[in-house]
């Protein structure tokens, strides 16, 4: 596992190199957050109603793939993504649930960098284009995508 140079206070695009993972976290998840957001956002019985999810493919509640995106989000802004140069995400890439998320998990996060774009147009930014894989306490990857970032670059003195 690599660590940053930086601090994600003074990260920037020129500190995001190809080939480095680093691993952060973790968040845990209780039945009653998932039942919460789930009847907020996901109302289907896997997520609402653990009798019924206990009858249902899975064997039992798990939360909803949204709301395990969310926890990787407070993750990921909280340990890898700049606090000074983040700019915007163009979007995300081959989003995935490989395994389902159940009250009690704790969640981690590895993210490896996978592509640093410098802007031909704009030569002050560039997109930084990351696979996070989301862990349960396992070691089980639950979640993974290719997220992208657009970050300023360092200012030459």
């Amino acid at each position: 596992m690599n660590t940053f140079a930086t601090t994600i206070d003074d990260r920037y695009f020129d500190d995001y190199v190809v080939g480095a993972t680093y691993e952060f976290g973790d968040i845990e998840i209780n039945e009653e957050e998932i039942i919460e957001f789930a009847d907020r956002y996901d109302p289907q019985a896997i997520h609402t109603d653990p009798a019924a999810a206990a009858t249902g493919p899975f064997g039992g509640l798990i939360a909803s793939g949204w709301q395990t995106g969310g926890l990787m989000m407070r993750l990921f802004v909280d340990h890898y993504l700049s606090r000074v140069a983040s700019i915007a995400s163009p979007g995300i890439d081959e989003l995935r649930w490989h395994k389902p998320v159940r009250p009690g998990d704790r969640l981690s996060l590895r993210v490896t960098v996978v592509e640093v774009l410098p802007s031909r147009s704009k030569p002050d930014r560039g997109i930084v284009r990351s696979l996070i894989e989301v862990l349960n306490q396992d070691r089980e990857i639950v979640m993974s995508m290719i997220a992208m970032n657009m970050l300023l670059r360092r200012k030459s003195a």
